[in-house]
């Protein structure tokens, strides 16, 4: 991977409202927070979306500006933009014509990165590369298949067309969120499968992209066959099997440290250590605005190193998408997306 010649502060927080308010744009501009995330409460339509990413750049212009924003129940602007199916509607079109599901996939991750651009916004936390499993509350429809070679193929596809756009892709959950019934917002799911398990099933679709992946985020889960650590704390995990074996130089970000699954590693100080010390890049504080401040001044006393790979998530050639919904690609996308979506 390209690194940028910026460091980049490694915290990623959120936003209370429609706007920056005093005291976040105090935080957005402390060198130790490098991006933010958006959510649904963020969103009021798509203008005052662009006046938002513009404000938030306006602290800082190399923030990351990121959001969750695959499709189905997991899509925070949804007024005003286009109506994305869930991942396992692409993998059912491939179930009935390969040449025709890959297409889509591509043609999909194309216009919901596109549209996101238009407004400002850098990246989508996209593709999920987890196995459907109909019995997984937490993901579910939002992966496209429960065969691992069948992920990988489609998430090739699918990041193909993110990064046509000009946006960086972020695998997640790695690796493997989808064979677990726990939600680890709410619980700390644990996978007792041993390693040679994961590695016949749930990584396959991670070593199939992890070459053309920009990123990954890792589960918080624990794995204790593997290791006692939750993968997003665990060396094992990142600098091991990611790292060394499988090869991965891109961005890794935590998932959210404030999910309930993260609180078993101590204070917010603590969860971040362990992540930052086990080989994230960058790490998410979400709806939890006294730790993210907390965060800052912690990492800001201990003179937490940036990184000099998040630079490199910034979206690319956002100005080729002027005219974006008059294009006959985009009219293409449409017409797809809404059969799909039905």
């Amino acid at each position: 991977m390209q690194q940028s010649n910026t460091e980049t502060g490694v915290l990623m927080l959120d936003l209370k409202g429609l706007n920056v308010e005093s005291g976040e744009r105090e935080l957005l501009m402390h060198p130790q927070v490098g991006g933010v995330i958006l959510f649904a409460r963020n969103y009021a339509s798509a203008q005052q979306l662009e006046d938002l990413v513009a404000a938030i750049k306006q602290c800082n212009d190399h923030l990351l500006v990121a959001v969750d924003q695959e499709g189905g129940r997991v899509q925070r602007f949804r007024e005003e933009f286009l109506t994305l199916p869930p991942l396992r509607a692409i993998g059912i079109e491939y179930e009935k014509n390969r040449e025709q599901g890959l297409a889509a996939a591509k043609l999909c991750a194309w216009a919901m990165a596109a549209e996101l651009m238009q407004y400002g916004v850098d990246i989508s936390f996209a593709p999920v590369l987890d196995l459907f499993d109909v019995n997984s509350p937490v993901i579910k429809e939002r992966a496209f298949s429960g065969d691992g070679a069948t992920v990988g193929e489609i998430g090739l596809a699918y990041i193909e067309g993110m990064q046509d756009a000009g946006m960086a892709a972020t695998g997640k959950h790695f690796p493997g969120h989808g064979r677990v019934l726990a939600d680890s917002h709410y619980q700390l799911p644990t996978d007792m499968r041993s390693l040679d398990e994961i590695r016949e099933d749930d990584l396959i679709p991670f070593a199939a992209c992890i070459r053309s992946l920009d990123a990954i985020m890792p589960a918080h889960i624990v794995y204790p066959e593997v290791d006692e650590h939750c993968a997003g704390f665990s060396k094992v995990w990142i600098e091991g099997l990611l790292r060394s074996e499988l090869g991965f130089d891109g961005v890794i970000f935590s998932d959210d440290l404030t999910m309930h699954a993260a609180h078993s590693a101590g204070s917010v100080a603590q969860r971040a250590d362990l992540a930052l010390g086990a080989g994230c890049d960058m790490v998410l504080v979400c709806n939890q605005p006294e730790e993210a401040a907390e965060l800052v001044r912690y990492l800001d006393g201990k003179q937490q190193p940036g990184s000099n790979r998040i630079g490199c998530m910034l979206a690319k050639n956002a100005s080729k998408h002027a005219g974006l919904y008059e294009s006959d690609r985009w009219l293409e996308a449409k017409e797809l997306i809404n059969r799909l979506s039905v």
